[in-house]
């Protein structure tokens, strides 16, 4: 890996080709941060929201599927989603097994996603036990198809009331499950820092769960990934991008191996800096540098019209990373995985000798 502080250069006239695209494709892979209503299939989408009347168009519909020079922001189409067209918990079944369909042909071996029951619960009207039954019940339906493995995390709606996130942490504690690993935080950052759900966190720790939190995100400053850490002691970040503006921070998390699970896709940045110098000037390819453990996922796949291989490629077709990175953030992947130690240590030994020869067949295809 490149030494702390170095920053990687630009990637200017790079081609990918095919090779490549084979590549990043094989590379064995865990996923780490992606929501479930975030990766809705298109044709899901259109399919369930015939059911009802809705307040969306089908030009807005379809705009919430094109990845524009500007893509637009999800988090409309997802409050839509709970509001007007998740009504049973077998929706929340055929979601997450198409998810890990999907998943599963880019060589996704392990999943990790987000759900917000808070929506599902009080505004689609599931009973929590049905809903999680049914994701966990199709957690199981597609190990047995496609041969991975997945484990489900509640999500706390950061824009609800803080003792919503409360009544969360005791709705699995009520339905525990194998397969319900621990307890994240998303939705919009802005004016609902972490500190407002110490209890739920601290509720969930004292309950065995593990936690994450995404902080940082939308341009929020470096403060909320302070406190995601120190006060809420997450087991790992999501987003985290802002803490680049306090490496003496970074290098406190670095030392404890934290891992910081980014999306190459994040909209926020795509939308408010420069086309052409978005990926030049985004905070992801300063992180490593500052000696931080990183790891690309999708965030919202078809949302953001990108799936596990395509966030893999974006690494190192615009972010300036090298093959021997994409390496380490792999590895990366495995270490911040709520999996057992034993696969764990199963999977640090095979991966690297699986890549390593992936690699030797990218390098015998490329042209000399």
């Amino acid at each position: 890996m490149r030494s702390p502080g170095n920053v990687p250069p630009a990637q200017t006239g790079i081609v990918i080709t095919d090779a490549h695209r084979a590549f990043f494709k094989a590379i064995p892979k865990v996923e780490l941060h992606c929501h479930l209503l975030g990766a809705v299939r298109r044709d899901t989408f259109f399919d369930l929201a015939k059911r009802k009347a809705i307040p969306i168009t089908t030009e807005e519909m379809e705009a919430f599927y094109t990845r524009g020079e500007k893509p637009v922001g999800v988090l409309r189409v997802l409050r839509a989603l709970d509001e007007y067209i998740l009504t049973k918990a077998d929706d929340l079944h055929r979601l997450t097994y198409e998810y890990l369909e999907d998943a599963a042909r880019h060589n996704v071996r392990h999943a990790e996603f987000f759900w917000n029951p808070t929506g599902s619960v009080r505004v689609s009207g599931i009973p929590y036990a049905d809903a999680q039954h049914a994701i966990v019940t199709a957690i199981e339906d597609a190990g047995r198809d496609f041969g991975l493995t997945a484990k489900l995390v509640p999500s706390i709606d950061r824009e609800a009331n803080p003792d919503e996130a409360v009544a969360l942490v005791e709705w699995m504690k009520q339905n525990r499950s194998d397969h319900v690993a621990g307890i994240g935080i998303d939705y919009r950052e802005n004016d609902r820092p972490p500190e407002l759900f110490w209890k739920a966190y601290r509720d969930a720790r004292k309950a065995g769960f593990r936690t994450t939190a995404h902080a940082g995100e939308f341009g929020m400053p470096w403060r909320n990934v302070e406190t995601a850490v120190d006060l809420l002691e997450v087991d790992r970040v999501d987003h985290g991008y802002t803490i680049v503006d306090n490496p003496e921070l970074a290098a406190r998390y670095a030392a404890r191996a934290l891992v910081f699970t980014v999306v190459p896709t994040n909209s926020y940045y795509m939308r408010t800096l420069p086309p052409d110098q978005w990926a030049e000037l985004h905070p992801i390819r300063r992180m490593p540098g500052l000696g931080l453990k990183i790891h690309p996922n999708t965030d919202d796949p078809t949302l953001h019209n990108v799936n596990p291989s395509e966030a893999w490629e974006l690494m190192f077709s615009h972010l300036g990373f090298t093959i021997d990175d994409l390496k380490h953030f792999m590895i990366n992947g495995i270490d911040g995985a709520w999996i057992d130690e034993e696969t764990k240590a199963q999977w640090r030994k095979s991966w690297p000798t699986e890549f390593d020869t992936l690699t030797q067949t990218l390098a015998a295809r490329l042209p000399a």
